[in-house]
């Protein structure tokens, strides 16, 4: 599959985003950390944004016109937390996971990348599945083969031996068989320094690993600390000497305040987070990414008995914590990137996280600066703006998401670097005709 990307990637003569398009908007986001403007156009050529005028522009020869003058537009929405090569319904996953191959799980995740994008996300984190899957996923897409999100891959996640994400319920023909493939498995600073090396070999792009236990893995042991403070250090020291960055998956406190002293750019979940905590978020600069649909998802999953046993102890425990310590986050000044966590939640429901960051003390227009510009600066790539320059990634909906940011949870229109996947709330032709 590599080599079949890389022959495509060296034959492409045209790019997929060559047209020129007048994109005229009735009002326009175009700097999340600003206030929308008025009647807009937005001119893009070769997948970037190349000007933003005033009013409705009349377009050069030959430029395609997009009209979404009834429509709010905004640039394409970012989920720093998702599993694109997961399955969203835990009982089918369980009951046919022994019969899925590698090949299976990438057609799973060109369906899932397809539903994430038609929901206006057009860029992506994913943090933890099978590692070569998800950058052959990324190299397709980016090479214009298939249609789907920018995605950033983790790799596998980092964990113990016994830990989340390790090799974990199966039985001993099936534990010696999975982890003979296993490059994520590590115990002690050295082995998970090792393993950190192992995931960027595979193209890994960002490095996560699990600080504490996890609530849809089938270990008994709690949400609390599973790994030693070397042992998140030299995870942490690895990836920044390589030039990624680190974020922890983390539910219990002594894990994430311990993931923090060891420098990591951000934490997932932060279920249990206290003042202190928030003291250390603060020190370090940390950010959040609360995922805050997650938890609520998994209770379910869990009460209607689709998961093992171990899970609805640990489900009930994170829920029922959660929503406090994100809005203690929010009200501490804690940096917040959005998030979802799907594969947990449905792929392509990811917008509906919004409402829930606004229980939790955040406004509609800091969501969505959060899901934007602030992701993007996370990521240090050039979008999460419709400015001069940025990836012509841009989003439009009927509605003020300003005023109702639910109205993000139905997208219209969606562009991403320059190519119209989605208009008038259908599905485009991909390649485009």
């Amino acid at each position: 599959m590599r080599r079949i990307i890389t022959t495509a990637l060296l034959l492409a003569s045209t790019p997929l985003a060559a047209q020129t398009s007048y994109i005229h908007a009735g009002r326009l986001l175009a700097n999340p950390a600003e206030g929308p403007r008025g009647p807009s156009t937005i001119i893009v050529r070769d997948g970037k944004v190349a000007e933003v005028r005033d009013g409705f522009a009349a377009p050069e020869a030959g430029a395609r016109v997009v009209d979404l003058k009834t429509q709010f537009v905004l640039p394409g929405l970012i989920d720093m937390h998702v599993h694109i090569g997961s399955d969203d319904n835990p009982l089918r996953a369980r009951l046919e996971a022994s019969g899925r191959d590698v090949e299976d799980g990438f057609v799973l995740a060109l369906d899932n990348a397809r539903k994430t994008l038609e929901a206006g996300f057009t860029t992506v984190r994913d943090l933890g599945g099978e590692g070569r899957t998800t950058a052959t996923l990324r190299d397709a897409i980016n090479a214009g083969i298939i249609a789907g999100p920018t995605v950033i891959p983790a790799g596998t996640m980092v964990s113990v031996t016994g830990g989340h994400g390790g090799v974990n319920g199966l039985n001993r023909t099936y534990s010696r068989a999975v982890a003979a493939e296993r490059t994520n498995v590590c115990d002690g600073p050295d082995g998970c320094a090792s393993a950190v090396r192992q995931q960027i070999s595979i193209g890994a792009e960002v490095i996560k690993f699990a600080a504490t236990g996890g609530v849809l893995s089938n270990v008994a042991g709690g949400l609390g600390k599973q790994m030693t403070d070397a042992e998140m250090k030299a995870i942490v020291d690895t990836a920044h000497s390589f030039g990624r960055k680190v974020t922890a998956h983390a539910h219990g406190k002594e894990g994430i305040d311990a993931a923090l002293r060891a420098g990591v750019d951000s934490i997932e979940h932060g279920s249990f987070i206290d003042d202190e905590t928030v003291r250390l978020f603060r020190a370090t600069n940390a950010a959040l990414v609360p995922t805050a649909i997650a938890p609520v998802t998994a209770r379910a999953y869990a009460r209607r008995g689709d998961t093992p046993a171990p899970v609805l102890a640990k489900s009930e425990a994170a829920s029922a914590a959660h929503a406090a310590s994100f809005a203690r986050a929010v009200r501490g000044g804690v940096r917040i990137l959005f998030g979802t966590d799907s594969g947990v939640s449905p792929h392509g429901e990811n917008a509906k996280e919004f409402a829930l960051m606004i229980k939790a003390g955040m406004t509609p227009a800091s969501a969505i600066k959060a899901a934007t510009s602030d992701n993007a600066a996370e990521l240090d790539r050039p979008i999460g703006a419709i400015l001069p320059g940025r990836d012509a990634d841009i989003i439009a909906v009927a509605g003020d998401p300003l005023a109702d940011v639910t109205v993000l949870e139905t997208v219209g229109f969606v562009m991403r670097r320059g190519v119209v996947h989605k208009l008038d709330g259908k599905r485009q032709p991909f390649p485009p005709e």
